[in-house]
């Protein structure tokens, strides 16, 4: 899966005698990494420790949802299942599953939440670092455990099932996203009209900030030893997700391995493509369609992308600079 924490939340100073409208900030940490949500101009009745509690509730479900790490996590419990039989699940678990597999068979597998055992087997999941590469025979055996088309969703009854007990699901590449669209459902529930949840660098905003403008969010410049932005995009009312390649690597006999696995090839990408951001109103769909289009490449992943009619921005490494992709629905977004 890609790396996430690629998102850059922007101040911008306010215009000379422009008066900011107040703003109240959570933050905290959740999901392995950090959470903030700003709200603009909370209303004076607004139960700020009732919200607060209503946020972390709603992280920690995500968490014992989704995570690989945590041993008594519906994921967990799942993955240690051996039946090939139909297993019974709860809606929020199977409504990921059938979620991630759609996009899965949207992008011909380049986003796979099988991937797991390849994931772990290069290192970046829960058994742990490697020192160098595996052996070609290793990956093969780890790709028979890998294809979205060997598990299967019932959600309608409640129902999940693998065609190997040993299929290792992996909710990484989802799990964040779709707790940015949970928390923004629960303030939007609240009546909160101006806001912006961010998660491990996944967000989404509504309204305006406080200077009444759309929110700025910068997207990060590939570089593995700076964090600045390379644009800066004007949003509202939707989500962006970015995924690089750059972040987290190890290096090898002079050869830096990505921790974003082709679950097609059973290796990580090696192509010139270093990260891809993606804006649309479903953080958990942002988030899983910016894996897919970094693992597909520079070339099939903006045709994909404008063929959906996505919002896409790429950063492609040329022989001299960083080169520029955007799909027409991006164009505009950006700021001079």
């Amino acid at each position: 899966m890609a790396l996430r924490f690629l998102l850059l939340l922007l101040p911008v100073l306010a215009a000379c005698g422009e008066q900011r409208l107040p703003q109240l900030e959570l933050a905290g940490s959740a999901l392995g990494t950090t959470f903030k949500v700003a709200i603009v101009e909370p209303a004076a009745a607004l139960d700020s420790a009732g919200l607060e509690a209503e946020i972390a509730a709603t992280l920690a479900r995500v968490d014992e949802l989704a995570s690989t790490w945590r041993y008594d996590s519906e994921l967990s419990a799942f993955n240690r299942e051996q039946s090939l039989d139909w297993v019974a699940v709860s809606p929020e678990f199977c409504a990921a599953l059938a979620a991630a597999l759609e996009i899965s068979s949207l992008t011909g597998g380049a986003f796979d939440i099988t991937v797991g055992p390849l994931v772990n087997l290069w290192g970046f999941g829960p058994d742990g670092s490697v020192a160098e590469p595996p052996t070609d025979e290793a990956i093969a055996a780890a790709l028979v455990l890998v294809g979205h088309d060997k598990l299967h969703t019932d959600c309608e009854r409640g129902l999940v099932r693998k065609d190997i007990g040993a299929l290792y699901v992996d909710l990484s590449g989802w799990a964040k996203g779709r707790a940015v669209d949970m928390v923004s459902a629960a303030l939007d529930s609240s009546g909160i009209d101006n806001y912006l949840v961010e998660i491990g660098g996944e967000l989404r905003v509504r309204g305006h900030n406080s200077e009444r403008r759309n929110w700025a969010v910068g997207i990060e410049a590939p570089s593995t030893s700076q964090r600045v932005p390379r644009a800066i995009i004007r949003v509202s009312d939707t989500s962006v997700a970015t995924s690089g390649d750059y972040r987290n690597y190890f290096q090898y006999d002079g050869t830096s391995y990505s921790h974003t696995i082709d679950p097609r090839t059973g290796r990580p990408v090696a192509h010139s493509l270093a990260a891809v951001t993606v804006v649309h109103p479903e953080n958990a769909y942002a988030d899983a369609l910016a894996t897919a289009l970094l693992v597909m490449g520079p070339e099939a992943g903006p045709k994909l992308a404008e063929d959906l009619g996505i919002a896409a921005y790429f950063l492609v490494r040329g022989s001299t600079d960083i080169e520029e992709i955007v799909t027409s629905e991006f164009e505009g977004l950006t700021t001079s």
